[in-house]
C-alpha cells in the first residue's frame, strides 16, 4: 500500500487508513485501488475476522474524492465512468465477507459518507458530520447505487433532507436516524471500535455473512439504472463551471444547465 493508505493488521483485524489528512483523507484512485486490494486480503486470509476503516487523524475520516480528479472530465460520459469505477468498488467493500467498521470523526462527506453506508457497522465520535453537500459545491450527482444506501440507512424524507438543502447531520442526528451503531468521545473511539472488533471476531463467520449478504440482496433486488441522470449533470455546464469555482474558491450562480 502506498503513504495515503496504510493497512496494518493486529490479531483478527485488520485496519485501513486513509492517510491524507492535509487534504481531510480526500480519495485518490489509488487510494481507491488500496481499499479493494486491503478487501481482497480480508478475504484470502482466513485469520482476518473483521476489516475496520478509518480516517487519519480526528478533522476527517473522508471528505470526498480528491476534487482535482474532475478537472479533466469533458461530458457526461466521464461522469458515467466516474461513478461506474466508484460503484465497482463500494460493492467490493459492501459484499466483503468479513464484518466491516467504519470508525469516523469529524466529516464524513461525499464519497466518504458513501464508504462508510457501504460498512457493516459505523462508529462515529461527538465530532462526526455527515452528509453529501454537492447542492452547494459542485453540482454534481451520485450513482443510483448510493442514492440507494442513503435511502437505505436514511429514509426517504432524511435522504431528502440531507440532499436538498445540502447540510450536514450531526453524529447525535445520525444516530438517531439509525445510520450510527453508537457515539462515543474522541478519545473513547479506539476502544469503542476495538471492543466491538473484538466481539464480532468471536462470532460464528458464516453466520454473520449470510446476514450481511442477505441485506445486501435485498437492498440490490429493485435497484434502477440511473446512468442517464449522472449523464445529464455530469455533462452540464453547472458541474463544469462548479468544479472551478470550487478548485478556485470563488462565487458561482446556478443556471440549471
Amino acid at each position: 500500500m502506498s503513504d495515503e493508505l496504510i493497512t496494518t493488521r493486529d490479531g483478527a483485524v485488520l485496519q485501513v487508513v486513509f492517510n491524507r489528512p492535509a487534504q481531510r483523507n480526500a480519495m485518490t484512485w489509488a487510494m481507491y485501488d488500496g481499499l479493494v486490494a486491503a478487501c481482497r486480503t480480508a478475504e484470502d486470509d482466513p485469520g482476518i475476522r473483521v476489516l475496520v476503516l478509518r480516517g487519519a487523524g480526528q478533522e476527517a475520516f473522508v471528505a470526498g474524492t480528491d476534487i482535482s480528479q474532475f478537472t479533466e472530465f469533458t461530458s457526461g460520459e466521464d461522469g458515467v465512468a466516474y461513478e461506474q469505477r466508484m460503484e465497482a468498488v463500494l460493492e467490493r467493500l459492501e459484499a466483503v465477507r468479513v464484518p466491516t467498521i467504519a470508525a469516523i470523526s469529524g466529516y464524513c462527506v461525499g464519497a466518504g459518507i458513501a464508504l462508510a453506508a457501504a460498512c457493516d457497522l459505523r462508529v462515529s465520535t461527538t465530532t462526526g458530520r455527515f452528509g453529501v453537500p454537492v447542492a452547494r459545491t459542485l453540482g454534481n450527482c451520485l450513482a443510483m447505487n448510493t442514492y440507494s444506501m442513503l435511502v437505505f440507512h436514511l429514509g426517504p424524507a432524511r435522504a431528502k433532507d440531507m440532499l436538498l438543502r445540502a447540510r450536514l447531520f450531526d453524529a447525535a442526528e445520525a444516530h438517531a436516524a439509525g445510520f450510527l451503531a453508537e457515539v462515543c468521545e474522541v478519545d473513547e473511539l479506539d476502544a469503542t471500535v476495538a471492543g466491538i472488533a473484538g466481539r464480532l471476531a468471536e462470532h460464528a463467520p458464516l453466520t454473520m455473512w449470510a446476514a450481511k449478504e442477505a441485506v445486501r440482496r435485498l437492498r440490490l433486488a429493485n435497484l434502477p439504472d440511473g446512468d442517464d441522470l449522472v449523464r445529464t449533470v455530469f455533462g452540464s455546464q453547472d458541474f463544469q463551471h462548479g468544479v472551478r469555482a470550487f478548485l478556485d474558491k470563488t462565487p458561482h450562480r446556478w443556471q440549471g444547465r
